[in-house]
């Protein structure tokens, strides 16, 4: 093992030093783009519909597959809510853990799969709750996309573009419902107990099922291998420099090398947690992510108090916006794109990213899961992106800092001036929250990482820790340099996901309905049980 180390450290200590230099920086961006951009320009590639807009097909794709989704599956994204709680609460703890016909059935066999009769040990497979699951998953979403991205959605599509972006994060329930049902549905669980998860294994295993071994066998590589990239990337360096960022301009620090030492510091807080594996990782979400949303929502509500009789002028804006388009950003299809782009892309539902996260979850029902994460683009795009957005619109109606129509660049800095203009020197607190934003994202972004690695190069000590020390020198690189066309590239490797995710998601949407009327009725079971008199297990547990 610290042959290894020895080896990477030998490895990656020129490129440290290599990129503490600006000029470095440059030479990098530009070779890196000379090569990528093909991939970049292919991927976020704008069908034109007319001269005034154009359409990435790639949110065509996500929005689509969002919308045949929750129809298919008779607005999961409303029947499923209450359920959804209910699940995190643990309400069905019991029987997700034994089985609804060894607990209240009559049944010795537990549905098929030869469970004897015993509430003692046949506990179901996984590593994590649902709550730990949820909060792994929504830390990789839950970010800088809902502090500065919301803020660049609406300079260029106005208040208008946040119905749209709630629209987006309605639909997109039905997609990680889906996704994430699959998830557990096809994962592999080793002798140890460890999951191995995600749509690397339900495109090849569930399409195998349907007779396209070969096809599923290449979509889940090429998904693996675009989860790698995006976990380097978009999930890690770009965390990385724009917390770096943050920190440097909070406490005004000099000096060319202040990005670096930050990096070498995020990387071992990094470590710590990722060399625990996903336990350790939802063990921290669990307590962070609750953490800095609950202080970023607080914080957003005491200004709506506080501008309580400006509300409804805001909601005005935003319907008056979202279908007359205000004259800006194209029109109405211009505010629409804007905003759908924004909530598409802030909770990530599509991408197939989350299924790795839910598929390490305790359960014997996977469509249990698949419902728990359909609360998570309600999280980070219905609640707090558009808490983000009245805060904004609210705050500028008096404050007038911003004009819609004028595109921005750096979201962070409005958003920091909509919050400060009433709670005095909240940009402080908030670039601690960025900084909290994306120390969860990496971490989370590592796990779905990993997933992909050890899907491509297979399961062992060396293997894990290869791909960690990678992750960890990249933590210190994108800290230490202006990345550019990195992230470009990256984010277009997250984005590409999409592709083999929703085609294995719309060829297994059978299999999730079927799997969605099994965990249903184990809920009936259980409730006509206890209506009859039957003792509720789950109170024992």
């Amino acid at each position: 093992m610290k042959k290894i180390l020895f080896s990477l450290l030998a490895i990656f200590s020129p490129l440290l030093i290599f990129a503490q230099e600006q000029t470095a920086s440059q030479v990098i961006d530009e070779t890196f783009r000379a090569y990528t951009s093909w991939f970049v320009d292919l991927i976020f590639y704008e069908i034109p519909f007319s001269d005034y807009y154009q359409i990435p097909w790639v949110l065509i794709v996500l929005i689509g597959g969002a919308l045949y989704l929750t129809i298919y599956f008779k607005f999961i994204n409303i029947t499923g809510f209450i359920t959804a709680f209910r699940v995190v609460k643990g309400q069905y703890e019991d029987i997700e853990k034994h089985g609804a016909s060894t607990l209240y059935g009559d049944v010795t066999p537990n549905e098929g799969e030869n469970i004897i009769e015993t509430i003692r040990d046949d506990s179901a497979d996984g590593e994590v709750s649902h709550f730990q699951a949820l909060t792994a998953a929504l830390s990789a979403t839950v970010g800088l996309g809902n502090i500065a991205g919301v803020a660049v959605a609406l300079s260029i599509g106005g208040p208008g573009a946040t119905f749209w972006m709630i629209l987006a994060g309605f639909l997109g329930m039905a997609s990680k419902f889906a996704e994430c049902t699959l998830g557990v549905k096809y994962r592999d669980v080793g002798e140890d107990g460890t999951v191995y998860g995600g749509p690397m294994y339900y495109l090849s295993k569930g399409l195998k099922e349907k007779g396209y071994g070969k096809i599923g066998k290449v979509l889940a590589v090429v998904f693996a291998v675009f989860v790698i990239g995006g976990s380097f990337g978009g999930g890690n360096m770009f965390q990385a420099n724009q917390a770096a960022a943050q920190f440097v301009q909070l406490f005004e620090l000099t000096g060319g090398n202040a990005g670096f030492y930050f990096g070498l510091v995020m990387a071992a807080l990094v470590a710590v947690v990722i060399i625990g594996g996903i336990k350790r990782i939802a063990s921290v979400t669990e307590k962070v992510v609750p953490f800095m949303a609950g202080i970023y929502v607080l914080a957003a509500l005491v200004i709506l108090a506080a501008n309580w009789h400006l509300i409804d002028d805001a909601f005005n804006l935003i319907y008056q916006g979202a279908f007359t388009g205000l004259g800006i950003a194209g029109g109405l299809i211009g505010v629409m794109i804007q905003g759908i782009r924004r909530g598409a892309f802030s909770n990530e539902a599509g991408v197939g990213s989350a299924a790795i996260a839910h598929s390490a979850v305790r359960t014997k029902y996977p469509a249990s899961e698949g419902i728990v994460a359909l609360l998570e683009p309600f999280v980070d795009t219905v609640i707090i992106c558009t808490m983000t957005a009245l805060v904004i619109i609210i705050t500028n109606l008096e404050g007038g800092f911003m004009t819609y129509g004028v595109p921005i660049t750096e979201g962070v800095e409005l958003t920091a001036i909509a919050f400060d203009s009433v709670i005095p020197n909240f940009s402080i607190i908030l670039t601690i929250a960025v900084i909290l934003f994306a120390f969860s994202t990496m971490i989370s972004w590592s796990y779905y990482g990993m997933q992909g690695w050890i899907y491509l190069f297979g399961k062992g000590k060396i293997t894990d820790l290869v791909y960690k020390g990678l992750f960890l020198v990249f933590v210190v690189i994108g800290a230490s340099i202006s990345l550019g066309a990195v992230i470009d590239f990256s984010d277009a490797m997250i984005f590409a996901m999409v592709v083999p995710n929703i085609i294995g998601v719309l060829f297994l949407t059978p299999v999730i309905k079927k799997e969605l009327t099994r965990y249903l009725k184990a809920i009936k079971l259980k409730k006509e049980a206890i209506d009859d008199g039957a003792e509720d297990h789950q109170k024992n547990m």
